[in-house]
């Protein structure tokens, strides 16, 4: 049984995290070192644009992009990279946005990338543009996405091309790249929960992309409120004069130049549309501590420790009748090796909604993963202790009546 913890004594119950670095029980547990350097950045100030500039380095050195930006998540970095696509450097843009009246602001996204995370994109102002079909998923042999679908929505109307990065999504994301960058058009990247590896900070860099957003409270193991935009100096620019707080004395505004130019912009900009997704300091210095941390683990290490616990529970499953298990392959949806359940209601005498359901009523809470109910579960690794993953599988064992 795990310990008591905060929660219990607020009223509250906890969770076991076996289902992975969801944002709804509360991502990842932040690294030791972000949680210490979060308690120094607490006792004293500093200047946020400045932080701001050095977090700016940091990431731009550890993705290979231009420059970087630390944001509150993952979806908050593409609706500020959207923002920046739309607005660019023009101060009353960044005044009016998201109304976007007389603006490009069309962002171009194959049909099967679309997702409720897509509405980070349009509430920066923007109208997504749909393209390509859904026939691979109906089996005619054909493609979603055909490369030159890209080139045919791209107008004077388009602001951006926007990727939702996978293993499977299609076409790579090189030749989207390759197609808009011919119509002058940047890409943004959605690779919130592409880490691990650590090779995909810079991979999406690599293939072309003016943007790239990355969650800071998954793998990285920052503040959950934490995401990290890399790409282009002067999107990231754009950025920072629409999320910084700007409500300044024209006179004494002196933002670090390697952020932002004033004479560039050619004076104070508004409070932006990024004002209500502010980063504290605190947030700031823990995402660059976790990011530093993630950057030098022995991720391959990390990887056996995951792959050890998962076999652990398959072992442990595949003795109850009706339940069979695979533990997934790198190349899929996961990027980090779990195990995914199959169940056979009569067989078993339970259904894995049945499980699932009864082990979420409990207390600690156990969270499983619920993506492929009816059919089955999963079991993910990655938040889990060795003392967490023995008591998952007592629970799992104990619905099974195993």
């Amino acid at each position: 049984m795990p310990g008591s913890t905060i929660y219990e004594e607020l009223g509250v119950p906890s969770v076991v995290n076996a289902t992975g670095t969801k944002t709804r029980i509360g991502g990842s547990r932040i690294r030791p070192e972000a949680r210490e350097a979060m308690d120094r950045a607490a006792e004293a100030f500093v200047r946020l644009s400045d932080l701001q500039a050095r977090a700016s380095d940091l990431v731009a050195d550890a993705t290979g992009a231009d420059a970087g930006y630390v944001t509150c998540g993952a979806a908050s970095a593409l609706a500020l990279g959207t923002a920046a696509c739309i607005a660019g450097d023009d101060l009353g843009a960044m005044a009016r946005l998201p109304d976007t009246e007389g603006l490009a602001d069309e962002v171009v996204m194959a049909r099967t990338h679309r997702t409720g995370y897509d509405h980070a994109i349009r509430a920066s102002g923007a109208r997504i543009v749909d393209v390509g079909t859904n026939d691979r998923h109906l089996g005619t042999g054909s493609r979603n996405v055909e490369p030159w679908e890209y080139a045919d929505a791209i107008t004077e109307d388009t602001a951006a091309v926007a990727y939702v990065a996978k293993p499977y999504t299609e076409p790579d994301l090189e030749t989207v790249c390759a197609i808009a960058h011919d119509e002058g058009v940047p890409v943004v990247v959605d690779a919130a929960a592409e880490l691990p590896p650590a090779a995909n900070l810079e991979r999406f860099t690599d293939a072309g992309a003016d943007l790239v957003a990355f969650s800071g409270g998954k793998a990285i193991r920052g503040p959950q409120t934490t995401g990290i935009l890399a790409g282009r100096a002067d999107l990231v620019s754009s950025v920072a004069a629409q999320h910084l707080d700007m409500h300044a004395a024209e006179s004494v505004w002196e933002p670090p130049t390697s952020l932002l130019d004033p004479d560039e912009l050619g004076g104070v900009p508004r409070q932006g549309i990024g004002r209500p997704m502010k980063v504290g300091k605190e947030e700031l210095v823990g995402l660059i501590s976790a990011l530093k941390a993630f950057v030098a683990e022995d991720h391959d290490a990390l990887g056996e420790e995951w792959l050890a616990r998962s076999e652990r529970v398959a072992d442990a499953l595949d003795s109850v009748p009706g339940v069979e298990t695979t533990i997934t392959a790198t190349d899929k949806t996961a990027v980090a090796p779990e195990v995914a359940a199959t169940v056979d209601g009569d067989a078993a005498g339970v259904t894995a909604t049945e499980v699932v359901a009864g082990l979420r009523r409990e207390e600690p809470r156990v969270f499983v993963g619920a993506d492929s109910l009816p059919e089955g579960f999963t079991v993910n690794p990655m938040c889990l202790t060795d003392e967490e993953t023995d008591y998952v599988i007592d629970r799992l064992r104990a619905h099974f009546d195993a």
